[in-house]
């Protein structure tokens, strides 16, 4: 049976549609679905026939029962029509198609909230991933109930803007190793596994674009969910790139902030909040010493400002931990 949808990404984020879910031929025979594989597609018309190929010819050659769905997201090509096509050739494939482009967050959000599987992998479909490792990212999960999410960690890169963009990813990698306290060997792969169950909670804090890996990498972190980093080969990627240097690095940069504030605002508030507070206090001494009995304005200002942000990383802190979940 085919199932169609066609879904407006612009409905928010934190009340999904209703919608039901998409129906395989897997699980009109009733068979329970083991794995579900997220595949968001956006003009890929040329080569995204071979990545199914791809993909299913290493799930069939596993153990493992699946669903792949890949959905088309405002595709202004003949993505869809392509999909369409594919999904008559392959029982397990199912198509689902937004009427409007909403980001590769938005996709994959949608498509692991629909997952029949109990786990979820996602990857991407321009042939720069290792996608017949798949069934590998899965068996380990399998192997270790101590990790719930396992991460194809990149040991090229093959993107554009390559020099900034290695040194940028740098940048915010070990920032954000530092609001964890986790080493993260890559941040941001769009090549992972996580159970769908852990995940739940999550997936309403995923934002429309790119940034939606580093936000459920930094949101397991930040909640003590194992991760395990598998080295992979990462290939240059077929078709147009849809990444954007300044916009999306300044994306990322926001977003594992908003994680960390979301988490454990403590850690990114308070160090600033000291400093300022040992500062003022310090240039206060000097400014006693320098003329008796009288404190310069920016003095007060710095020490001001300290307390402010101290109080505010309290009452964030007070708020996340009163949070039901």
């Amino acid at each position: 049976m085919i199932a169609r949808m066609f879904v407006d990404p612009r409905q928010r984020l934190a009340q999904p549609p209703v919608l039901p879910l998409p129906v395989t031929v897997a699980e009109d025979l009733r068979a329970p679905v083991r794995v579900t594989i997220v595949l968001p597609c956006h003009n890929e018309a040329d080569h995204v026939r071979l990545e199914i190929e791809r993909i299913c010819a290493a799930m069939d050659a596993s153990e493992y029962s699946y669903e792949l769905l890949a959905i088309d997201d405002g595709s202004t090509d003949h993505t869809l029509e392509v999909l369409e096509k594919a999904e008559l050739d392959f029982p397990t494939l199912t198509v689902v198609a937004f009427r409007r482009n909403g980001g590769a967050g938005t996709v994959r959000r949608f498509g692991s909230q629909s997952a029949a599987g109990d786990i979820v992998v996602w990857t991407d479909a321009d042939m720069s991933y290792p996608n017949e490792r798949i069934p590998e990212l899965v068996r380990a999960l399998d192997e270790d109930p101590g990790i719930d999410q396992v991460v194809g960690a990149r040991t090229t890169e093959e993107g554009t803007y390559k020099v900034l963009r290695v040194s940028a990813k740098w940048l915010i990698r070990k920032f954000a190793e530092w609001l964890t306290n986790e080493r993260i060997p890559d941040l941001n792969s769009g090549l992972r596994a996580f159970r769908r169950d852990v995940a739940r909670p999550y997936l309403r804090l995923l934002p429309p674009g790119f940034s939606c890996v580093t936000t459920i990498t930094v949101a397991f972190l930040a909640n003590q969910h194992g991760i395990r980093f598998v080295p992979i080969q990462y290939s240059k990627r077929a078709g147009t790139s849809k990444f954007r240097f300044v916009r999306d690095a300044y994306r990322y940069i926001l977003q594992v902030l908003r994680m960390v504030m979301y988490f454990n605002p403590l850690k990114a508030l308070m160090p600033l909040a000291l400093s300022l507070v040992a500062i003022g206090m310090a240039k206060g001494i000097f400014d006693v010493a320098l003329h008796p009995l009288r404190l310069a304005t920016n003095t007060v200002l710095i020490f001001l400002t300290g307390l402010i942000i101290g109080s505010l990383a309290l009452l964030a802190d007070l708020i996340v931990r009163s949070r039901p979940d």
